[in-house]
């Protein structure tokens, strides 16, 4: 989920990252996995990978004789994916690379997946134009982001409030152009770098949080949006901030489980 300049964690924020991201993340990467249709033997890159939560869903499917990337510029969460590799698949090797230059020959991949990475890429249609020359022929594509309504979700929207008002619109606009890249966007980048059947809609889960007294701040202080806060203003802006989402959030709902909504973009070489 990192690939821009913009995304950049550091210190130990990407150990958090894997830690409290995990339970938003976990039904929207079994959908991306899902949508490639793996079998076992099958080679497969995760870009823009993160922490390797893709990768290693990845693996489970593809099996022993199968082969798994993972590609992504931000090298200390490369570290945090490398150590969290389960060893029960095949080897996963991960490797710092931009997704308009990757390390690898053409035609190597039968699939590559994208789990909310691609409204990070400075050229869209550079990033899948590479993946492209990198897939075979009849070779599956997909990928997850945000959808731009999803920034209207009462969790990311109380996030995107606190940041406004914590970190001032830098962090806040940062933040909402995330929520940016639209289903249009994503496919009319893909058919210009030559994927076909190029498809994409949106999908929602509502998805149970831990404890928010615990899980809200810890969530909001591993995005790279918070770091602004703490590198501008300080680490009491930073725990002020965490305490005001923990607060929005309890007092705007009686439950722990919010809605959040993905679009996943489908297509083929």
């Amino acid at each position: 989920m990192a690939d821009e300049p913009g995304f950049q964690l550091k210190g130990n924020v990407p150990e958090r990252y894997e830690h409290y991201v995990a339970p938003i993340m976990a039904p929207f990467v079994t959908a991306l996995v899902d949508a490639v249709d793996l079998y076992p033997g099958a080679a497969v890159l995760d870009l823009a990978c993160g922490t390797g939560f893709a990768a290693r869903a990845a693996a489970a499917q593809v099996g022993p004789a199968g082969r798994v990337r993972g590609a992504d510029i931000n090298e200390p969460m490369l570290r945090v994916a490398k150590a969290h590799h389960p060893r029960l698949y095949p080897d996963i090797e991960f490797t710092a690379a931009p997704a308009d230059k990757l390390p690898y020959p053409d035609a190597s991949f039968d699939a590559v997946v994208c789990q909310q990475g691609a409204q990070f890429f400075p050229d869209l249609t550079a990033a899948l134009t590479e993946t492209a020359r990198v897939t075979r022929p009849h070779g599956r594509f997909a990928a997850t982001v945000w959808a731009p309504r999803a920034l209207t979700s009462p969790y990311f929207a109380a996030q995107h409030e606190v940041l406004a008002e914590y970190g001032g619109p830098g962090p806040a606009d940062s933040f909402a152009a995330a929520f940016a890249c639209t289903a249009d966007r994503l496919t009319a980048a893909l058919r210009t770098a030559g994927f076909h059947e190029a498809t994409a809609h949106e999908f929602t889960f509502g998805i149970t949080l831990p404890p928010l007294a615990e899980f809200a701040p810890g969530h909001f202080s591993c995005l790279p949006w918070s770091q602004q806060i703490l590198d501008t203003r300080g680490p009491e802006a930073l725990a002020a901030a965490a305490q005001a989402l923990t607060t929005r959030l309890t007092a705007h709902a009686d439950t722990t489980t919010f809605p959040f909504t993905a679009t996943l973009a489908t297509a083929a070489l």
